[in-house]
């Protein structure tokens, strides 16, 4: 079976991570991905497949410190009843949550990715789900990230899709593709 998983999509994601100039930059590359994880999510909510909503708790003082306004999911990604929600203090979504156990009780063993921050917690997320036997889609154009010293965000992202999409597991695999291709059946 086929899931969605939408990754740290939360209110304050990349606030104060570029220099103000750039801010405006990332903010609209936030916004254009965050569009269309929400189209996969209507899409996979019409086709019943689960969808995983993770949410990164982090420490106070932290921008998405626990129950403040910045660690929300973004209205646009909202979950609805049904979703389920994981919560994780590490980059790894399947480190100390329950994540595993969620799947294992859908029958899950596909998963469609999307989320923030594409070298960080999109990253180790994916490579520990092809390591448990996951087929996994990485959606292209529904992961994103902020400037990372001389690296744009776009060029990061474009890194990790080329960077994700040649990882060989004899057992499994991960490909991808963008929103336009994915399908859930």
């Amino acid at each position: 079976m086929q899931s969605l998983l939408v990754i740290d999509v939360q209110n304050a994601i990349v606030d104060g991570t570029v220099t103000v100039d750039r801010q405006p930059i990332i903010d609209q590359a936030l916004q254009n991905t965050v569009d269309r994880i929400a189209i996969l999510q209507r899409q996979a909510r019409a086709a019943r497949a689960p969808v995983f909503v993770v949410q990164h708790d982090g420490a106070p003082g932290h921008r998405l410190a626990r129950g403040s306004q910045g660690w929300e999911i973004r209205r646009e990604v909202a979950p609805i009843r049904g979703d389920i929600v994981i919560n994780k203090t590490h980059s790894d979504a399947f480190y100390q949550t329950d994540f595993t156990a969620q799947l294992e009780t859908r029958g899950v063993t596909h998963l469609i990715v999307t989320g923030f921050m594409s070298q960080y917690c999109v990253d180790i997320t994916v490579r520990r789900a092809v390591e448990l036997g996951y087929v996994v889609t990485l959606v292209a154009d529904g992961h994103g990230t902020c400037d990372e010293g001389a690296l744009r965000h776009d060029q990061i992202t474009a890194h990790q899709n080329i960077l994700l999409g040649k990882i060989y597991h004899r057992e499994t695999q991960l490909t991808v593709k963008t929103t336009k291709e994915i399908s859930f059946f």
